[in-house]
Order: structure tokens, then C-alpha cells, then sequence
């Protein structure tokens, strides 16, 4: 399971509290956690920070962090640049964005997301811990931040499926950083903090082209002859 039933029941309990009283708005709600999208929509909700917590900015950084961690989700899965290959760049050759997700283990590409030993893409506690208490906060009073968040992650794991990243590919036409030849486009992200860098041919994207998005840094790759 996504989550250890006792997490995931007390979300639905709550919700449906605040569904059965009257004068408060609807709950904020997620897509089922074991469907593609649910799991997409809990990995970019977990992904970036939100009200009061470090690195946060605004709804609308956060919000264009979760686009490009899309994007660079997406990109894993694209036919990679000239000189690499899908393998190297996402550690699994794969049409499934759910592998790329999963790929590597609890410590893999992305912290906390993995298949469980017989298949079942899965969650650390840690992930449902913090999931369960901004879903509490965002259907505590009126919709605010918390909810607007929430649920543009939802509208974003919901797109995704149907016709990809709902929203434009900030980097891909990028073509030189200092100097360096890349090949456009984010194929990694990593807190974005200086001692937190995917190595390799990896190249950090400069705050010069927005690359400091949603508590992340966004890495494009160097350029192959």
C-alpha cells in the first residue's frame, strides 16, 4: 500500500467530518494513491516546500517547482540527448513514469518513493507523515495556500496522463551555461543547497535562468560531441 492504513484512513475520516459539516467548504481532496496519478500528485506535493517551512518563497515558486520537477520526470522518459542513454540518465530503461519514480530504491532518483518488494509503488512514513499534515492544514478553515497547492498538484498528476506536463519546459531551450554546451532541457533536481550536485555531466542551471525553483536546483546536462 501507498500509505499504512492508519494514516490514510484518518485523511479520509477527516475529510468526510468536514464534508458532513454544514456552512464549510468542500474538502480538499486526492486521487486515489494507488492510481499513476495519485502517486505523481503525492510525489510533487512532497517535492517542494510549503507555508512555513525552509526554502519556501510563494505559491507561485512552489508551483513552478513542481512544473519542472514534472518536466524533468518527463524528460527521463523522452528519448534522451545525443551520447546518453535512458539508463544513464534514469538508472531504468522504461516507457513508466512510475519507474522513473521508483527507480533506484527508498534512496533512489527520488527520496522516500520505491516499489516495494513485490512491485507496489510505495512510500516512506516520513512522505505520508508530512502528506497527512498538510492535507490536515489545507482543510483547516477557508481554502488557502496549503489547498491552492495541493490542488494544483492534483490538476497537474491529472493533465499528465491525458497530455503530458500541463505547463511549458522552462529550460529546454537552453544552449550555453558559462560557457559550458548543454543540451537544454532539466534531467535532475536536488535540494538546492551548494553541496547538493548529481555530478557527472550534470550542469547546474544558474539562477540567471531561473534555475532555483520551489526549494530545488534544476540540472541540465553538458553537452555530448
Amino acid at each position: 500500500m501507498f500509505f499504512g492504513l492508519g494514516i490514510w484512513a484518518r485523511l479520509a475520516l477527516f475529510a468526510a467530518l468536514l464534508l458532513a459539516t454544514p456552512n464549510l467548504p468542500a474538502a480538499i481532496t486526492l486521487n486515489d494513491p494507488e492510481s499513476r496519478e495519485g502517486y505523481v500528485t503525492m510525489l510533487l506535493i512532497n517535492e517542494v516546500p510549503f507555508p512555513g517551512e525552509g526554502r519556501y518563497v510563494s505559491v507561485a515558486d512552489s508551483k513552478a517547482g513542481m512544473l519542472q520537477i514534472l518536466w524533468v520526470l518527463h524528460n527521463r522518459l523522452t528519448p534522451p540527448p545525443r551520447g546518453y542513454t535512458q539508463r544513464q540518465i534514469a538508472m531504468v530503461n522504461t516507457t513508466d513514469i512510475i519507474d522513473i519514480m521508483g527507480a533506484g530504491g527508498v534512496r533512489g532518483q527520488v527520496d522516500g518513493f520505491y516499489r516495494a518488494a513485490d512491485g507496489t509503488p510505495s512510500t516512506t512514513e516520513r512522505v505520508q507523515e508530512r502528506l497527512a499534515h498538510l492535507m490536515r492544514t489545507a482543510n483547516t478553515g477557508s481554502p488557502g495556500k496549503f489547498a491552492d497547492l495541493i490542488s494544483y498538484a492534483k490538476q497537474l498528476g491529472e493533465a499528465y496522463f491525458s497530455s503530458g506536463p500541463d505547463g511549458a519546459n522552462l529550460f529546454a531551450e537552453l544552449r550555453k551555461i558559462d560557457g559550458i554546451k548543454v543540451t537544454g532541457s532539466a534531467y535532475s533536481w536536488m535540494t538546492d543547497e551548494a553541496r547538493f550536485a548529481p555530478g557527472g555531466n550534470y550542469v547546474r542551471i544558474p539562477d540567471d535562468y531561473r534555475g532555483g525553483l520551489g526549494g530545488n536546483r534544476f540540472f541540465t546536462l553538458r553537452e555530448l560531441r
